[in-house]
């Protein structure tokens, strides 16, 4: 800590990612990567893009991309929002959607059991807030959310539980809600949720975000982005504007319109996640273990009795899989596994069956 830190940065608790070791090779299955390459067409696009024109700012407007994705989800331009990830989109819509006036005493209202970054968020910008517990299944209560409040934001499916709400159950919440901004974060809903895209018409007060780090491969480039109401919209590009108005370089938009284009491989490669998923589900169930359905590209599993869950990720990462353990209130007792390739997957349940037969339960 330094004298020289603004008294809010003091107050700041900042979201730790899964952990990146670099001491040996591991199989990473704790960041909810895919474990597919990105499209063949976006890697060509990225090679073609490193010329003479990186000397050049990209477009601010990004008028290309935003056509790609308009295209694709069959909305107007005007309708979407680019940024640099997911989380730079969901940063600038606290900042221009929820950081509501205190006096009025409102708060923003999301599960408790979800995306750890919207703490950070409302810290760092000054937003009140209140946790609604979810269900002792995990699952999101529609009507805990049909209150006073400045506004709401979902993870779906959420994160870390994997669990999907249905888009009736969506619309029930903005039915409820017409005068909140309601913000839907689709991180992870190629995997087997129903976007709610399909609803921006019908409610000015949706906001929508996606990202192609997940299901599009391209977590390295940070390439996010927003589907809402023009008006909307045009509150998250004023943040954007008076922030950083050139986001994206010309390699990372030319790699996201390549592969927003390339249906084919796109589809191609969520099926073979969801496919090994629910195998792997199965196998994790013969095991004893209690294993959510997921609707995403990970498991959220509870080890069989007997079996802590922080030392079945340690044990695990002593044999170099890395999986994903929460210290948090109502989920210690769970893992969370992101679905790797087949092999990737076999070595895993290899470790996990090894550990269960070769050593006692107290062990772990």
């Amino acid at each position: 800590m330094s004298k020289f830190w603004s008294k809010s940065t003091h107050n700041l608790a900042p979201y730790s990612p899964g952990e990146q070791p670099q001491d040996k090779q591991y199989i990473k299955l704790n960041t909810n990567e895919n474990p597919y390459p990105p499209s063949p067409l976006a890697i060509q696009a990225m090679h073609d893009a490193a010329n003479e024109d990186m000397r050049l700012y990209p477009d601010p407007e990004l008028k290309k991309l935003k056509d790609a994705i308009a295209e694709f989800y069959a909305v107007s331009p005007e309708q979407v929002f680019v940024g640099n990830s997911s989380d730079e989109v969901l940063a600038h819509t606290f900042a221009a959607l929820f950081k509501q006036d205190r006096q009025k005493n409102k708060s923003l209202l999301f599960p408790d059991i979800s995306y750890s970054l919207y703490p950070s968020f409302c810290r760092l910008f000054d937003i009140k807030y209140e946790q609604i517990p979810v269900a002792d299944d995990f699952t999101i209560q529609v009507d805990d959310y049909k209150k006073d409040n400045s506004g709401i934001i979902i993870v779906n499916p959420n994160a870390p539980t994997c669990i999907a709400l249905s888009l009736d159950k969506i619309e029930s919440i903005l039915k409820a809600n017409p005068d909140s901004p309601v913000v839907i974060d689709e991180a992870y809903v190629d995997f087997g949720a129903q976007t709610a895209i399909a609803l921006i018409n019908k409610y000015p007060n949706l906001l929508v975000t996606q990202t192609f780090s997940k299901s599009r491969s391209l977590a390295g480039l940070r390439v996010g982005f927003a589907v809402g109401s023009a008006e909307l919209i045009e509150g998250v590009e004023r943040v954007k504007n008076s922030f950083n108005p050139f986001p994206l370089d010309r390699i990372a938009v030319a790699a996201a319109i390549a592969s927003i284009n390339d249906k084919n491989y796109f589809e191609s490669t969520c099926k073979k996640i969801i496919k090994t998923r629910n195998e792997t589900r199965e196998q994790l169930i013969s095991l004893g273990f209690e294993v959510s359905v997921s609707s995403t590209n990970f498991l959220f599993a509870k080890p069989k009795e007997g079996i802590n869950a922080e030392s079945l990720y340690l044990s695990l990462k002593e044999k170099g899989v890395l999986i994903r353990y929460f210290n948090a209130p109502r989920i210690d007792g769970y893992i969370r596994i992101t679905i790797g390739t087949d092999k990737e997957m076999a070595v895993f349940l290899e470790k996990i069956e090894s550990l269960m037969q070769g050593q006692t339960i107290n062990n772990f």
